[in-house]
């Protein structure tokens, strides 16, 4: 009996304590809803959007752009003067089905005056490109004409330990690229020559003349070879070619790509030399190696340019990516032909742990020991994202048996600030022992920025270094500015560049002047404007079945009630109206008032038609094999399609 009033009355407190409970909390919310007010804010009261760039584009018609610079430059450089005035054009339109059409061109005119008189000088290029023509086959076409670089096959650019310089020539080139075996073919012929100009590219053409060809080509059993010859000859000694008046060079590659490894070798001959060289790499996982030789001969050049010459070895790298890890190790083994050059080792290795989504740290280490000479270099870092921005600290140093000892501390930190506003800081110590004397140097930066409008933007850096000992200069460069977009297509830029300070002098032999003797430099002062009209317009057209740029043909036809069974439309059968018709099951269109459908831009190659027969008339239908058909597009051409309902009997 008490055990059931103890039951009871502990069930009788418990109830009444969730019931103050429930009162409580029911008294709580009221409250809460008592005090809540709507806090919406009135649209009238909103502050207007800053106007979206893409609100200023004509997105009708096909994409196409024009740009336009004009450019004007002095510099006070010492007791020189110089004036830049550039033009510069630019322009790119894509057209239905010719692919696309771009231009550059820029021309200028420099004065430059000193103590010697008044110089004169103009140049400027013109290139003309036309790319992504389709043609039948697959074959696609890309060419050029103007200022170009030479060109070369993409196994033979893409390399992975040596690279063969680009020519620039006035001239031609052409490309020819199949969609079948990745066939490439080139071809470029011109006059040699170099770029020239400060604030504008010119172009100085030498007397010599460049002729190339080359190609690549996928075979079975993922085989692939690559062919280039450059030939280069010039009639003038002291030409900007380097080597032989009259030069000829080949290349050729093969290489063979499997599902986790690759090898390719390469020979490259030319008029007083020869170069073997192979380049590999596997991948196992999250472990990426590559390893190879070379053998190249002291005289090797390509069609006149310097290469890497006079060496034989090998390498091998070690790499690893993972989330949080990436690291990297490899050694080179080099040895000189003629023993004129570098011999030795050079091993390097890097290391990164990102600890966590705001910590990373990281080293790195490279040695290289040649015949009389070890030299090291160590750097060490860490990033840090916290509430004062993006931090990174760095040590560096650097020493070898000669006695040279350096080492440098330096601190970056990017503030986080409010949207239109930007600016980062850094500085560092440095330290250079060359045995003999100590030379410091101490340096502050600082680069940033603010928006002082939607169209207006202010953007600059400052430096200021501090040093002392042999070749200390103290010195302040800045660099600032104004960006000022004063119609939506029109922008005008003004920059200016400015340094100044003194640097300790080398020369100063009397004996009773301070040691450390600095002497002011030639102060440097550069004044840039810059006024812009960039229109953009348009936007791609779609392809049905392929990429904006894929090529491209199209499909009309109609569907009418074929009276008779033959397939053929004639004058006296009917329409089929409003019959819906779909490309390739996702694409579907509905036939006009005389049965008429048309797909506009659809991709090279076979194609599915259906016909869906609901809105036909009884007792009109479609077999199985007459409203499926398959059609085959051929580019820039369109194919004709008819389709006949039949009558049921």
């Amino acid at each position: 009996m008490k055990v059931e009033l103890r039951r009871a009355f502990t069930l009788l407190i418990g109830a009444a304590i969730a019931c103050a409970s429930v009162v409580v909390r029911a008294e709580d919310n009221l409250a809460v809803a008592e005090q809540y007010k709507d806090r919406i804010i009135s649209p009238d009261k909103l502050k207007p959007l800053p106007p979206d760039d893409l609100d200023d584009i004509n997105l009708s018609g096909l994409p196409r752009h024009f740009l336009a610079e004009i450019m004007l430059n002095t510099t006070d450089r010492d007791a020189s003067t110089s004036h830049d005035y550039g033009l510069a054009l630019s322009g790119n339109w894509e057209t239905p089905s010719h692919g696309s059409f771009s231009f550059d061109a820029t021309t200028f005119k420099s004065t430059n005056n000193n103590i010697q008189g008044r110089e004169d000088s103009n140049g400027g290029t013109a290139t003309l490109w036309q790319r992504n023509l389709h043609l039948q086959n697959g074959w696609r076409a890309n060419n050029g004409l103007g200022v170009l670089n030479s060109p070369l096959p993409l196994m033979l650019r893409d390399q992975y330990r040596f690279f063969l310089p680009s020519a620039s020539l006035l001239g031609g080139s052409t490309e020819w690229v199949g969609s079948q075996n990745g066939l490439q073919l080139q071809a470029a012929a011109g006059q040699a020559g170099l770029l020239n100009g400060r604030r504008v590219a010119g172009f100085d053409a030498g007397d010599g003349q460049l002729f190339t060809v080359g190609g690549q080509r996928l075979f079975s059993s993922g085989w692939s070879g690559a062919l280039s010859v450059l030939q280069a000859t010039d009639s003038d000694p002291a030409s900007i070619l380097i080597g032989p008046k009259d030069a000829s060079s080949a290349m050729a590659a093969a290489a063979w790509q499997g599902r986790r490894s690759r090898v390719q070798l390469n020979t490259l001959s030319s008029d007083e030399g020869l170069g073997i060289w192979a380049d590999a790499q596997t991948r196992n996982g999250r472990y990426i190696r590559n390893y190879g030789f070379f053998h190249l001969d002291p005289a090797l050049a390509w069609g006149g340019l310097p290469v890497n010459s006079d060496a034989s070895g090998g390498y091998f790298r070690l790499g690893y990516n993972h989330a949080r890890w990436l690291w990297n190790a490899g050694i080179d083994h080099i040895e000189s032909i003629s023993g004129n050059s570098f011999e030795g080792q050079y091993a390097s290795a890097f290391a990164r742990y990102q600890a966590s989504s705001s910590f990373g740290y990281g080293a790195s280490l490279a040695i290289r020991e040649g015949q009389d000479n070890r030299a090291q270099s160590t750097q060490w870092f860490a990033d840090k994202r916290n509430f004062l921005g993006q931090t990174r600290v760095q040590l560096d140093q650097s020493s070898d048996d000669q006695g040279s000892r350096s080492w440098q501390a330096g601190v970056d930190q990017a503030l986080p600030l409010r949207q239109g506003k930007r600016l980062s800081v850094s500085g560092y110590i440095r330290t250079d022992d060359i045995g003999v004397d100590v030379a410091r140097t101490t340096s502050l930066a600082a680069y940033g920025g603010v928006d002082l409008s939607d169209n207006v933007a202010l953007n600059g850096s400052v430096r200021i270094s501090n040093g002392s000992g042999p070749g200390a200069l103290r010195a302040i460069d800045t660099n600032m500015t104004l960006d000022w977009r004063f119609l939506p297509a029109w922008s005008l830029m003004a920059s200016i560049y400015q340094i100044e300070g003194k640097q300790q002098s080398s020369f100063n032999l009397n004996p009773l002047s301070p040691i450390d003797t600095f002497v002011p430099i030639p102060e440097d002062r550069s004044i840039l404007l810059t006024l812009r009209y960039h229109y953009l317009a348009g936007r791609p057209l779609p392809v049905l079945g392929g990429g904006p740029s894929s090529a491209a043909g199209g499909i009309s036809g109609s569907v009418f009630l074929d009276e008779n069974g033959n397939g053929v439309r004639e004058a006296a059968e009917g329409a089929a109206s409003n019959v819906t018709v779909v490309l390739d099951g996702r694409y579907s269109v509905r036939t006009d008032s005389l049965g008429n459908f048309e797909f506009s831009r659809v991709a090279v190659g076979a194609h599915q038609l259906q016909v869906i027969s609901d809105n036909l008339p009884l007792p009109w239908f479609f077999d199985e094999e007459g409203s499926q058909r398959v059609v085959q597009v051929v580019v820039r051409e369109r194919t004709r399609v008819d389709i006949g309902a039949l009558r049921g009997r």
